[in-house]
């Protein structure tokens, strides 16, 4: 079973200056998203969807992280990353869960940047136009704050009711000028031994 995806969006943003005052280094954030028929559309409750989720999933991780490696224009350039998947208004919060909490789909992107962390994700029912917010963190260190980032775009037209819209996001660089330290010195100022 190949994928049935309609179209493949692209979406980057460059901030260079942010709270008036210019980026010492610009923040670049990529993403890449696929539209696809539901393959569990019109069938009622599938009480097994693994068979659909080993099927797609491969190919989808594998064709979005070389989409969006590109973008980037190497994995080790990628600092931040993270994954999304709307589903249309007549399937399920599980359709969309299935296709991108799956290490068949998510592994291609961890390999390709060479990361630690897990990826960040959303995972939501909406309709054609709606946001997709794409959370994303530092590929090696989920404490560093500087790289809690998300991205957000809509597709106009997507996803329609039967669709789901799978998406990967990525960024070069962290929050121009942040400020608000990490985890690891919240922990030493709390006087905890957390790691």
């Amino acid at each position: 079973m190949n994928p049935q995806i309609r179209k493949i969006v692209h979406h980057y943003e460059e901030t260079l200056i942010e709270g008036g005052k210019a980026a010492a280094q610009p923040l670049k954030m990529f993403a890449v998203a696929a539209v696809l028929r539901n393959p569990w559309a019109g069938r009622g409750f599938v009480e097994d969807l693994k068979p659909e989720i080993h099927a797609i999933a491969p190919q989808l991780g594998e064709e979005l992280t070389a989409r969006i490696i590109a973008m980037a224009g190497s994995g080790d350039a990628v600092e931040g990353y993270g994954k999304a998947a709307v589903v249309g208004t007549a399937g399920e919060i599980e359709h969309a869960s299935a296709l991108i909490h799956t290490l068949r789909f998510g592994n291609h992107f961890r390999r390709a940047v060479g990361a630690k962390s897990y990826l960040s994700f959303t995972n939501v029912r909406g309709g054609p136009g709606c946001a997709i917010s794409i959370p994303m963190m530092h590929k090696g260190d989920e404490g560093m704050r500087s790289h809690y980032l998300t991205l957000q775009f809509a597709i106009n037209d997507a996803p329609a009711p039967d669709e789901i819209v799978v998406a990967l996001a990525a960024s070069i660089g962290g929050r121009p000028h942040h400020r608000i330290g990490d985890r690891y010195q919240d922990l030493k100022d709390l006087g905890s031994n957390e790691a």
